[in-house]
């Protein structure tokens, strides 16, 4: 191997590393695109000659990665909190209030940041280089998406800065999409006949979920950074933080404002309320946080959230437009949602056309009449919602809503079951039920199978190849069937039969989770299949049974009793089985170990970064159990907040006491 080549991998690594941070963080680039291409290239082409001097930060690296199975799961070191949110100056006073409760008036100040419409992150760095990617997940574990983090241009891959670098810090921050390229990646989409997305912050969530990191480097993703840990230096402010990460090369929204008083916060909000348009991104408010570190560490979280923190949220957008017609949705349990349809109107950065209305009550509540002039807002900046009429510019003569008494998709009756808001259409065969179905069935959380979108289920199920989830499975019988239909080659149809096959080697907890169970969702379906390890004992399990099982309650056990009771729901799942779908638990429940096997531990008293069943949750992911009652058997008594008896009996036993901050360090060793 020539000596020269490492050093000219090396210098070109430096070189396009360089380049990154004068385009990305400073906003500055000394090159020409075709000069950084050149740049890469040629680094390419060296390290396809020599791959025995291939490094993971190497900036060849970031569409490198193979597509994954699944994310594995990351245990944050200290948990990503959520913030409270405020709407309100009365609010945002009164949590100024209770800050200078605590700490003395004028004794501290604030750091007021721009609150991004983004996907939360967390990145740790090992001596400069990124070594792992998660996101915020629960606020205790996320997904590791390494891989796909390590696509964004914007995050670099080795910290660039002149001084000493840490042996590890964590950096904090937001992905995001700007809007204008949202929109053209929109219009390419279009152009090839693909599914538009519905606004940047879905997409960016929906990206960043793909299990193939080839695909994820396609999309125009952004980061910004607003928080770093390193162990061993005293960083002493959050402002500093912010300039520390700037000297890391980690690129760090230039709106933030250091504020002494409650009303320089508020005027800060008052103005981005008013100029976010003016932004190349979405902001749904503010964020403020107390400056000084060690005032945030004496003022501590409550639940999830930090006192020290909260979110200043602008009030949703709003405008007037006209409601042509009300028509009924009707969801995959048969649930009817009344849907507004409007003239034409540009609302937050998208034209909107439809709103919903929730149910009949609300319809009734507001007065809703077609013709009318209505207020329309995007609840949480997202989805589109009418939530008043302007009742002085009411036509004379329009006439109350009727709820209908049939569905509009089938004809059967509608009816509202005692003490619920929503209607629900009766009749199980319904076409949009066995769409939406089906749809659920075949979504990437369930089976994920490729090919069997919104458009290619609806089409399959008119034409009458599908007429419920198992039909799926004889699509290979009727190939011919699927071949003569519009849109249907012989690719699209392979890979479509290819994405089916693999399905059925899908877990157990994911086909009971497709099966579509009301109130049963990805996790509870997790939970059941830990104690009814087969479809059989499922089918025959009883109320009080299913009631046993942590989170689940009376109205989950009931759905789950009464959809196997079902004669139809059972054929479908035979069925499935024949088609060999796995119907039962192939695992087995991992032997109890890791750092805290055998121990038994008894929660006492609340906790603020995380609920009893969290904490329950991480004792026995490493090996130990949990008891109800303080005995001499028990080994720890992890307390809380208002710990009442149980601390007491701990006292008298001289059991081992532990706080939470203690036991948190434990638990993430």
């Amino acid at each position: 191997m020539p000596l020269d080549a490492e050093k000219e991998i090396e210098y070109l690594r430096n070189q396009i590393l360089d380049h990154d941070y004068h385009y990305y963080t400073l906003a500055q680039p000394v090159i020409s695109d075709e000069e950084y291409d050149l740049l890469m290239h040629r680094l390419f082409s060296l390290e396809q000659q020599h791959p025995d001097l291939l490094t993971p930060d190497s900036p060849s690296q970031r569409v490198g990665g193979r597509p994954l199975k699944e994310f594995s799961t990351v245990t944050h070191i200290i948990p990503m909190l959520s913030l409270a949110n405020t709407y309100n100056e009365e609010d945002i006073r009164a949590f100024d209030r209770r800050i200078a409760e605590t700490l003395g008036i004028g004794a501290y100040r604030y750091v007021c940041e721009l609150k991004f419409d983004g996907v939360a992150v967390t990145l740790h760095y090992h001596r400069g280089i990124l070594t792992l990617g998660a996101t915020r997940g629960d606020g205790m574990q996320g997904d590791d998406i390494s891989q796909n983090l390590k696509t964004i241009r914007s995050i670099p891959l080795r910290l660039h800065t002149q001084s000493s670098i840490p042996d590890f810090c964590e950096v904090r921050g937001e992905i995001f999409m700007k809007r204008s390229d949202f929109e053209h990646m929109n219009e390419e989409r279009l152009l090839s006949g693909e599914k538009t997305f519905m606004n940047p912050r879905n997409s960016t969530a929906g990206t960043l979920k793909l299990q193939d990191p080839k695909l994820v480097a396609q999309r125009p993703l952004n980061f910004f950074a607003y928080y770093l840990r390193c162990p061993g230096i005293d960083l002493q402010s959050h402002s500093r933080c912010l300039a520390v990460l700037e000297e890391y090369g980690l690129p760090v929204n230039k709106q933030s404002k250091i504020c002494t008083t409650i009303d320089e916060v508020i005027a800060y909000w008052k103005t981005w309320e008013q100029n976010r348009d003016t932004l190349p991104f979405d902001i749904d408010g503010i964020v403020v946080k107390l400056d000084a570190l060690a005032q945030q560490e004496q003022l501590g979280s409550i639940a999830k959230s930090p006192r020290w923190a909260a979110a200043f949220k602008f009030s949703s957008r709003q405008a007037e437009t006209i409601l042509h017609e009300i028509h009924l949705q009707i969801g995959r349990l048969g649930t009817v949602t009344p849907v507004a349809d409007l003239e034409p109107v540009f609302l937050g950065g998208t034209t909107v056309t439809h709103a919903t209305l929730h149910n009949a009550e609300y319809i009734k509540k507001l007065d809703i009449r077609l013709t009318d002039h209505v207020i329309v807002e995007k609840g949480g900046d997202v989805i589109p919602k009418v939530s008043s009429v302007v009742l002085e510019k009411r036509q004379k003569g329009t006439q109350t809503f009727g709820f209908p008494d049939s569905c509009p998709e089938c004809g059967a009756k509608l009816f509202r079951p005692e003490g619920e808001a929503n209607y629900f259409c009766e009749n199980s065969e319904c076409p949009a039920q066995i769409m939406g179905r089906i749809q659920h069935f075949a979504s990437r959380g369930a089976m994920d199978i490729e090919g069997l979108g919104e458009a290619n289920v609806e089409q399959l199920v008119l034409c009458g190849l599908l007429k419920n989830s198992a039909d799926i499975y004889d699509l290979k019988k009727n190939r011919d069937i699927l071949l003569a239909q519009e849109r249907w080659g012989q690719k699209s149809v392979q890979k479509l039969l290819d994405a089916v096959e693999k399905s059925r080697k899908q877990k157990f907890h994911r086909v009971l989770y497709a099966l579509g169970i009301r109130h049963v969702g990805a996790s509870i379906a997790q939970r059941i299949v830990k104690k009814f390890r087969t479809i059989q004992q499922l089918e025959s399990a009883c109320v009080d049974e299913l009631k046993e099982l942590e989170g689940i309650g009376p109205q989950i056990a009931e759905s789950v009793v009464r959809f196997f009771a079902d004669v139809h729901n059972r054929t479908i799942v035979r069925r499935l089985k024949s088609a060999r779908l796995t119907m039962a638990e192939n695992e087995k429940p991992k032997a109890a170990s890791g750092s805290l096997s055998g121990k038994v531990f008894v929660l006492t008293g609340a906790l603020t970064t995380m609920t009893r069943d969290e904490a329950k949750e991480h004792i026995e992911s490493s090996g130990g159990k949990v008891s109800s009652l303080v005995s001499t058997k028990t080994d720890f008594v992890v307390v809380g907040a208002d710990a009442g008896s149980k601390l007491k009996k701990a006292r008298l036993l001289k059991i081992p006491l532990i706080d939470e901050k203690n036991f948190i360090k434990l638990i993430t060793k």
